[in-house]
């Protein structure tokens, strides 16, 4: 029980500096460029591989521009995580694109518009009554 808050509490850490250095430590230009949310963080038990799901807002050829420019600053990011973090060995860094916000966002706006069906339907059946 007490490996997994360990996990835990380094992948919180590991979201917390991931955070700080895609909004400070970059100058590639493709990653600044565009808002990134980090979504999760999933690290393996033996602290070795971590999985950091972001979430890109823009157009399908900025977020192609910018999660390209992640993938290419992971030996960096990974070497900035082992200095601020302290870690012996520093977790590979591998970057998945988190495509739930979409998701929510298009179900959402399919929602609002059976809404809006139910609620046209509604006034011509009152329409009709009268």
């Amino acid at each position: 029980m007490a490996q997994s808050r360990r996990v835990e509490k380094v992948a919180a850490l590991i979201r917390k500096e991931m955070s700080y250095l895609l909004m400070n430590g970059l100058r590639d230009q493709r990653v600044n460029s565009s808002m990134i949310t980090i979504t999760d963080v999933e690290l393996s038990g033996d602290l070795q591989h971590c999985k950091i799901f972001v979430s890109i807002f823009g157009d399908e050829n900025q977020k192609e521009s910018v999660f390209l420019g992640l993938e290419s600053c992971q030996v960096f990011l990974k070497g900035e995580l082992g200095r601020r973090l302290q870690m012996r060995r520093a977790p590979e860094v591998i970057f998945k694109l988190d495509k739930g916000m979409e998701k929510g966002a298009s179900v959402l706006t399919l929602l609002e518009k059976l809404e809006n069906e139910r609620k046209k339907k509604d006034q011509n059946l009152s329409e009709f009554s009268d």
